[in-house]
């Protein structure tokens, strides 16, 4: 498929508790982190809830990044919620 990439996905923390998951593999047609998040939420309950929960960080190869950060073969993607500290 024309723009399809495997991308490394991560989940940290209480968002891996709840997706049930803590990495995977996928191959997606995501030109940007925004649109990888579209694509993960589409797939329904949990992870429509999960990842549309404010605010959501997100690193692309260990740099943090935004919705718009564009996505390359074999990227690793890692989506975790906000640390705080006391």
């Amino acid at each position: 498929m024309p723009g399809q990439k495997t991308l490394y996905i991560r989940y940290f923390a209480q968002l891996a508790e709840a997706l049930g998951c803590r990495e995977e593999c996928l191959d997606s047609d995501a030109a940007t982190t925004g649109e990888l998040l579209d694509e993960l939420r589409a797939r329904g309950t949990p992870w429509s809830s999960e990842l549309a929960r404010q605010p959501l960080l997100i690193a692309v190869n260990q740099v943090m990044a935004h919705a718009d950060t564009p996505l390359q073969a074999d990227d690793e993607v890692a989506f975790m919620p906000p640390v705080s500290g006391g």
